[in-house]
């Protein structure tokens, strides 16, 4: 409806009034999708769309392993964030019933009763009289919902209701992904700790060995003073590893709703084992994140509340009836007597000073920001999906790099050992040869671990586990 037809003169807006209160209609735009124009396959999608997608399995049949498992249980039993996320809920549904109680007779009550004392002047004498009252009435209205103003109130609250449980829906996503991304982070850390370590200990041979050969005259101390710089340094990545691991421990323990604590773990990091990640059907995205779906409700509650404006310029139309008793009297001397009233009314705006008008535009302008906020959630979903699969494309690409140039610097440690052994070179061919090992060693261990990241990315990019209620999301023994 538009705002000039809804400004019309009084008695345009009378006759129309009353042509619609014996249609009782329903004013007001009915909710239409805004349309998406969604490509036909996600960027860096290699294989073709079909039926399958990782998005179809449950959690717990993308993360195979018991550790982890096991945390990602104990976040769904205890997270606070999930806590809140169903207190939200259940806030939502008790405002659909409150929007739905006014299509109901509203019946309240009055009661009152008081006495007081006054004095009348007589011919001969001053008295003191006592008068009272009394009275109990039950009063009630019913409004008949004949724009639907009270049905478009409903929606606007059943639609924030959805909205909730769509929200409730991206909690458990997000936690069941944080705690496999949080776990998978320190398992790498781990995985990067025992390089460190090795590092150290093979520096620390080194050094005692280039100091036994200063002491004894077979060489000079430079190579014991660089030989300590790597030592001291492989010591401090090790106490900065150690703690990146109990402060992800701790990061992790509050997704689990406990206070900080070690973590278990399981498979080690290079024993992860990666499913298979078909993505499904582009347009399948719409009906499965959860954020495209909270953002829908959104629009649907804003579309209802353009409604419940438009209503708002009709009049009300409804019964209200009125029953009890009521008294009077001085001293002793009381007389009581019912009273009832039954009326049908209608009560509606004449000028409100613009209120309504703006009250219109405000909500019309709404209903536009939710669309664009719609359509920008769509565009990020692909985003986001586009980018796991270009992730898991170049980290296997970059992995097999890696590997390639481990296997190379590990030839380069041996063959720079045996030259020093034979007396053709000096230790510094062999600690240069180390220095890059193990660096290459920590590189490949953080691509492993982002290689675990994209497929978590992915899952939660394309809305995994939709299939599951939300009671469902607790794993089977």
């Amino acid at each position: 409806m538009k705002t000039t037809q809804i400004r019309a003169s009084g008695i345009k807006f009378l006759t129309v009034s009353m042509a619609a209160l014996l249609a009782a209609c329903t004013v007001g735009p009915d909710y239409k999708r805004p349309e998406v124009a969604a490509p036909t396959q996600f960027r860096a999608q290699v294989a073709p769309a079909d039926a399958q997608s990782i998005a179809d399995l449950p959690w717990w049949g993308v993360f195979d392993d018991k550790a982890l498992q096991k945390l990602i249980a104990q976040a769904l039993a205890n997270n606070y964030d999930l806590a809140g996320a169903v207190a939200r809920i259940e806030q939502a549904r008790a405002l659909v019933g409150v929007a739905r109680s006014e299509r109901e007779p509203q019946l309240g009550y009055q009661a009152y009763a008081e006495a007081g004392r006054t004095t009348v002047q007589g011919q001969r004498s001053v008295s003191a009289v006592t008068l009272g009252a009394f009275g109990g009435l039950l009063n009630a209205a019913w409004e008949f919902d004949v724009w639907g103003r009270i049905k478009r109130s409903t929606e606007s609250a059943q639609a924030n209701l959805l909205a909730q449980e769509d929200v409730r829906r991206g909690v458990l996503l997000s936690l069941v992904t944080d705690v496999a991304a949080g776990y998978f982070r320190l398992i790498e850390l781990d995985r990067e700790l025992a390089i460190a370590e090795d590092s150290s200990r093979v520096y620390g041979k080194t050094l005692d060995l280039f100091t036994d050969r200063f002491k004894a005259g077979k060489d000079s101390e430079l190579p014991v003073h660089r030989t300590q710089a790597a030592y001291d340094s492989a010591n401090a990545n090790t106490a900065a590893i150690r703690r990146e691991i109990e402060q992800q421990e701790n990061a992790l323990s509050v997704l689990l709703g406990a206070s900080p604590q070690a973590i278990e773990r399981g498979r080690l990091l290079t024993d992860q084992v990666t499913p298979a990640t078909p993505v499904g059907a582009t347009t399948d995205l719409l009906l499965r994140r959860p954020d495209i779906l909270q953002a829908e409700q959104v629009m649907v509650g804003a579309n209802a509340e353009i409604g419940v404006a438009v209503a708002n310029f009709y009049p009300r139309v409804g019964l209200s009836a009125l029953a009890g008793g009521v008294g009077a009297g001085v001293a002793s001397n009381f007389y009581g007597f019912g009273v009832w009233n039954v009326a049908a009314g209608v009560a509606g705006p004449i000028l409100t000073g613009g209120r309504l008008e703006a009250i219109y535009d405000q909500r019309r302008a709404f209903w536009d920001e939710t669309v664009a906020r719609y359509h920008k959630t769509v565009l990020v979903a692909f985003q986001e999906t586009s980018d796991a699969l270009v992730a898991q494309q170049t980290l296997a690409k970059q992995k097999t790099a890696l590997e390639s140039q481990i296997q190379a610097l590990q030839h380069s440690v041996d063959t720079a050992l045996l030259r020093y052994d034979s007396g053709r070179a000096a230790y510094f061919e062999v600690l240069e040869a180390e220095q890059q090992l193990f660096p290459a060693q920590a590189a490949l261990a953080q691509t492993q671990r982002d290689q675990l990241l994209a497929t978590v990315n992915l899952y939660k990019a394309l809305g995994g586990g939709w299939k599951l209620s939300p009671e469902q999301w607790v794993q089977p023994n």
